[in-house]
Formats: structure tokens, sequence, C-alpha cells
């Protein structure tokens, strides 16, 4: 129980259904779909679809998409929404032209979208009401104006010059050259247009006509390879989730080309230390999460590509004698060295987690990548387009570098929670980067130390990644020069590191006990 002298959050207390997201308006329309008779499926993509309009540096439906969809009785099942680059985005062609790198505006950075068709697919594989009701509620946003919540606010402050590069997108999302304040109403009737095509005639309607075709323009116009049968002939898919044992607990994750499979082998490493052991110290703590982070993010970084391109097993990966070695390296009192990182950083992203009264649930997340995307803008459809191409290597033999068709490294990933195969908790810690570390955090601190899934996100946060161990300023002085005597290279974090949206499914009482990240606008919610 948390201590209500304090200033935090209590964790959200339903029966019959629930949402978690990180802005209260895409909160209230998955609650709103579940009370009209929507699952849990109906109700993140009508969360989701919100967002994209009114958490555009986030999100949108010129990014791309993962979801673990978890049945009532059944397995759960992964869907990869990512997109491909196009056809004739061939290693060669940037190689012959002296191109050593995407930047994060290049047309070249922007893969085909994966959203829309991974939202469609959804819908029709596992939704329960119609598309056009299920995008009701952002269409509305969208045409009618929505109003500037803090945190939007702050990172539209933030990252503004990517808007100023692109005069169509500034021309949005700039009124009068300024960044719209907190409480302003902000507007984008082409893109109510785009979703109304898209829940009338669902996805054909954004990867084929005059949508497409403006998108394709637009790219063409700024250099990039693209081509109408990019779009056209793209397809998100579904997949096996992969998963490692925790505590007692399953933890799944989407499989590769997402991250998930660093997320995996953190939990298999901290499994092998005793974490709720009350002798432990905050320092030891962050120093055992940041050693099992190096470890897991260089077997990432080594191995982690498209499904059709990867050569390693996961289950070697995830096997006892390997995490037995990477965990055997992990000394107490000393920081091991740095991994390298060549591929861009960022932390854009949206999470959201429903879980239905049938006992349905979804995990999914949503991203344009940086903030605000590449921000190539095409103006008649209101797509702002994402740079998940930064995810590619132009360097030969690299298991990211660029190919036709071959779609890039995610960050992105959704997780799902299951004991004795029933899931208990869909969640996830978007952050860019620190997501798959974000992952096993709350895990150990529901699992290890008893708190409930807002405690868990409430507590201070840590990632040790490009030879820096980050701390959020809620941690004290004496822990940072704890961890700098055992070599860690520490600074504070400049600011929040991810944000947590979580629902636990307690079955024997039949209640569903939500959190949302004070870190961000939202709030969980059930009835």
């Amino acid at each position: 129980m948390r201590d209500f002298m304090q200033p935090s959050r209590s964790v959200a207390v339903a029966e019959h259904g629930m949402a978690a997201t990180s802005h209260p308006a895409a909160t209230l329309a998955a609650v709103d779909i579940l009370r009209a008779g929507g699952n849990a499926v109906d109700a993140a993509v009508a969360a989701v679809a919100v967002q994209c309009v009114v958490d555009p540096h986030s999100t949108g439906i010129g990014g791309d998409c993962f979801a673990l969809y978890s049945p009532a009785s059944g397995p759960v099942v992964a869907l990869n929404g990512s997109g491909w680059a196009p056809a004739k985005a061939s290693l060669d062609y940037y190689q012959e032209r002296g191109i050593g790198e995407f930047t994060d505006t290049m047309a070249h950075s922007v893969t085909v979208p994966g959203a829309i068709d991974a939202w469609c697919r959804l819908i029709d594989t596992h939704g329960r009401l119609d598309l056009g009701r299920v995008l009701e509620a952002a269409i509305g946003y969208a045409e009618n104006g929505y109003r500037i919540t803090p945190r939007v606010y702050l990172d539209w402050e933030r990252y503004q010059e990517t808007l100023r590069a692109h005069p169509h997108a500034a021309a949005q999302y700039l009124p009068g050259g300024r960044v719209p304040q907190v409480g302003d109403r902000m507007a984008n009737p082409a893109l109510g247009a785009t979703l109304r095509a898209v829940a009338g005639r669902g996805a054909e309607a954004f990867y084929s006509g005059a949508i497409a075709q403006e998108m394709v323009a637009v790219l063409g116009e700024a250099g990039g390879l693209h081509a109408a049968e990019d779009f056209a002939e793209f397809s998100s898919f579904f997949t096996t989730p992969i998963s490692a044992r925790y505590r007692g607990h399953t933890l799944l994750e989407c499989p590769p080309n997402g991250q998930g499979l660093a997320a995996l082998i953190i939990a298999r490493i901290l499994e092998g230390f005793d974490l709720s052991d009350a002798s432990l110290s905050e320092a030891d703590r962050v120093h055992i999460l940041a050693e099992a982070s190096k470890a897991a993010y260089a077997e990432r970084d080594a191995i982690l590509a498209d499904p059709a391109h990867m050569t390693a097993d996961v289950d070697s990966v995830l096997s006892d004698a390997h995490i037995a070695t990477l965990r055997g390296r992990i000394r107490m009192d000393k920081a091991s060295a740095a991994g390298d990182w060549d591929l861009p950083n960022h932390r854009d992203t949206v999470y959201v987690s429903v879980v239905d009264g049938d006992g349905n649930a979804m995990s999914l997340i949503n991203s344009v990548f940086w903030a605000f995307g590449s921000g190539i803008y095409a103006p008649r459809s209101g797509v702002l387009l994402h740079n998940r191409g930064l995810g590619f290597s132009l360097k030969s033999g690299h298991p990211n570098a660029i190919a036709p068709r071959k779609r890039p490294f995610h960050t992105i990933i959704p997780a799902m929670l299951q004991k004795d195969g029933k899931t208990v908790m869909p969640f996830g810690v978007m952050g860019g980067q620190y997501q798959a570390v974000g992952h096993a955090h709350v895990l150990s601190a529901m699992l290890d130390r008893g708190l409930d899934p807002q405690e868990a996100s409430e507590l201070p946060r840590s990632f040790a990644f490009e030879g820096t161990l980050s701390l959020e300023t809620t941690y004290s002085e004496a822990i940072k020069a704890d961890l700098e005597k055992r070599g860690h290279q520490v600074e504070w974090a400049d600011e929040p590191l991810g944000s947590c949206q979580a629902i636990w499914m307690d079955h024997g009482r039949g209640v569903l006990l939500g959190a949302t990240d004070h870190r961000k606008d939202g709030l969980a919610l059930g009835y």
C-alpha cells in the first residue's frame, strides 16, 4: 500500500474492463468502446488511433505497430506491423553514391508505414465492432479538435526543429509559427478525412489510391525510392511470441525484428540473483540491472534483424548454458566494459494496455520512431511519416544492412505476462532503447519486491547504454557515488526514462489493477 502522505497515484481498480494509456483522451476512448460492447482489440485500436491524432510527436498513422493479443481462451498471438524498405533500396545503391548513413529527416529513412494495416488486420481477425465505430473518437478529434496536454506540449516544444525543417509539417503543427501551448486547441481535418477513408474501405484506402499516391509523390520529391507497389504489396503478419520464465511466470515478447529478445535475456540473467533479498542496496539493484542490460544489448546488437534475414537461433540464445555464461561474467564490485551501438537512438512511442470483461487482453505499441518522425508530411492526407529506416545500417555484413523489402531493427515492444498458462498482465514500457530494460525492471519490482503495477511504475529508473549509466534524478547522490566507485560512468538523465502502462488480472478475485506512468499525461481507468 502506498504512503498517502506522499505525491503518487493509487493503482486503478475495476472489474468489467480497463484501459491504461499515456494520454487521457486515448484511455477514455478505449473505455467508451468497452462499455459499448467492444472487446480488448477494438478498444486498443480505438485508443492508439486517438493518440495518433492527439500525440503526434510520439505516434501516428505514418508509423509502425506491434501487438500481442491474448484471447480469453487460446494461445497468445503476436502481430508484426513493421514496414519494409522500398524494393529499390539496395545496399549497393547507397554505397555507390557515398551515402554512409541516413539522417533523421531524409526520405531514405522512411519505410512503408505498417500501423494502418496492423490495426485493420487486428479488427478483421479478432475485433467485435465495425472499424468505423472503432475509429470514431480519433476522427472526431482530428476533425473537431483536441486540447494540448502538458507532457505533449513539453515534447512538442523540445523537438519543434524537426517540424521547422519541413514547410508542410510546420504549417500544420506550428500554427502561426509557434508551438501550441497547454490547453490550446489543435485539429487536423486532412488526417480526419484519411481516417474516415480507412474506416470505410479498410487498409486498401491507405495503401492504394489517392492517399498512397500522395505519400509516394511527397517521398519522391524528397529523394526517396518509394513506389506505389511498395505500399500496395505491403502486409503485416501474425506470428508466434517468444518467451522466457521468470519467478514462476512466463514473459512473452514479439519475436525479432523487435528487441523483445533483449528483455527476455535480461529477465533470464536477473533470475539468477535473489532480488527479493532485503540486504541488497538500491545501488546493488541498479548495478545488477545495468550489467544484465549490457550483456543483453550486446547479444541483441550482434544478431537481431528482420526475421527473414536473422540467422541466430532464439532458443540457443536463451538456453540455460548461454545465459549462465552471461550471468557468470557479472561482478558486484566492478562494472563491465560498455558495448558500442552504431545505429540511432530514439524515445518516441505510445503503448496501450487493455483488458475486457471476457478476459481478453491486448498489449499494443505504435511509434513514429523519432520525435515527429522524419518531419516529411503529406498535407492532403494528413500523414506525418516516420523514420524507422534509421534502424538500418549501410555497412556490408551488418545484421541490419538495408535490403529491398527488408524490415529494420525495432525498439518498440509490447509484453504479456502469464502464470500457469493464464495471462495475468499485458504491459509495456515505452522509451526507445530503454524498453527492454523497462520490461525487466517493472517485472522484477512486482515479482521480487511485491509491488503493485502502479508502485512498480513509479520507482526511479536507470539505464546503462553506450558507456553511460543514466539515473533519473529521484535517485540520491549517495547511490550515484556508490555506482561510480564500481566503475560506472554515471550521469543524471536529462528527461524521464520511459513510461509504463500495465493491467494486472487477478483471476482469483475477479479484479483488474491498472497502472499508468506519472512521466506522461495518461491514466488507467476501468469500470
